[in-house]
């Protein structure tokens, strides 16, 4: 029989809570995988930086935190610490702090937005599929009867004088835009195509569509992360998903702005329940209007929209085709910074 062993440092990366080591100078000895994440700083760039440096605002009331736990040589917790990484939007997060030999402290680190975000993300799927489960139910109720309309109108056709042919027309043409309308709120019904494909194809395509259609004031920017490993999804449906949401970033900066299209690894990201070691997050970033407060809990249901020209389907079909891939698609919003995250689970490959 193999004896097995495990590496401290492994097993350390596959934490979901961040955990970042300190010497007796306050100056970053190690961290794992979700540090990186939590502070949006790599280890190798943070090695030897002190706590004030790595933490930014609250690094000097951190700094007394961590002399206090040598003093007392007793694990200290700081709860509610906010804190804003050189390029994510603000947070809380939690510490707790663990004296070590030689005056080392162990800081363990919780994003308490993290457990927000999936319990939210809960809500939303539980919602949506409420959603669409009363559309599903309102469509069968509402094709029925505008089968028979059509139908008799049809009958009608040949019974009657060809005076009439003009209203029998728009009876035909309004029941077949009115059964359009209604499979359009309810998305595509073909399964998934799963083929290997990279994220930034799909990317590209989307950001050259979009740039085709609008003016040149609104910059689409990209800010890819060329490591992504390629995922195994449909290539159209997840056009089709972020171009909606790339062109409802576009029509919220109002003719004149910037769209920033961001792609990142995420690790131990939870959806629906479901923990995923790796996650490919899109950003799709606007400095535009921004949502209103009462419309943030609405904006990926059928039908609901904040513009007087919407028709509240884009990103409804959007959240679907993402919720096809075991994936979800999450909104925040802060003054001039929108942020619309797809998040899709990178699956490893087995055998």
């Amino acid at each position: 029989m193999i004896k097995q062993t495990y590496r401290p440092d492994l097993i350390m990366d596959q934490l979901s809570i961040g955990v970042v080591v300190f010497n007796h100078h306050d100056e970053l000895l190690c961290m794992n995988n979700a540090a990186e994440e939590l502070l949006d700083i790599s280890e190798r760039k943070a090695v030897g930086m002190q706590v004030e440096r790595l933490f930014g605002a609250p690094g000097a009331e951190i700094k007394k935190s961590l002399g206090r736990c040598r003093d007392e040589d007793e694990t200290l917790t700081e709860h509610l610490v906010p804190f804003s990484g050189p390029s994510t939007i603000k947070k809380n997060i939690s510490l707790s702090m663990t004296s070590l030999a030689h005056d080392g402290v162990l800081v363990e680190i919780m994003d308490l937005n993290h457990y927000l975000q999936i319990n939210n993300d809960e809500k939303l799927l539980s919602q949506n599929e409420l959603a669409m489960d009363m559309l599903r139910g309102l469509a069968h109720e509402i094709k029925n009867p505008l089968g028979g309309i059509r139908g008799a109108a049809q009958l009608l056709s040949k019974e009657l004088k060809s005076e009439y042919s003009d209203y029998i027309h728009v009876i035909i043409d309004e029941a077949d835009r009115l059964r359009t309308l209604v499979d359009s709120m309810l998305g595509s019904s073909e399964l998934p195509n799963h083929q290997e494909t990279n994220i930034h194809a799909i990317m590209e395509r989307v950001r050259q569509l979009v740039e085709a259609e609008v003016s040149e004031q609104i910059v689409i920017q990209p800010d890819y992360d060329p490591s992504i490993p390629n995922i195994t999804a449909d290539k159209d449906q997840l056009i089709q998903a972020l171009l909606n949401v790339v062109r409802n970033a576009t029509q919220a900066v109002k003719g004149s702005g910037t769209v920033i299209l961001k792609t990142r690894i995420h690790r131990n990201f939870t959806i629906g329940g479901v923990t995923h070691k790796l996650a490919v997050k899109i950003d799709v970033i606007d400095d535009g209007c921004g949502i209103a407060e009462n419309m943030r809990t609405k904006i990926f249901y059928p039908m609901v929209t904040g513009r007087t020209d919407g028709t509240g389907l884009g990103l409804s079909i959007a959240q679907k085709n993402v919720q096809r891939h075991n994936g979800i698609i999450e909104v925040s919003c802060e003054p001039e910074r929108t942020v619309f995250s797809t998040i899709l689970p990178i699956e490893k490959k087995h055998g």
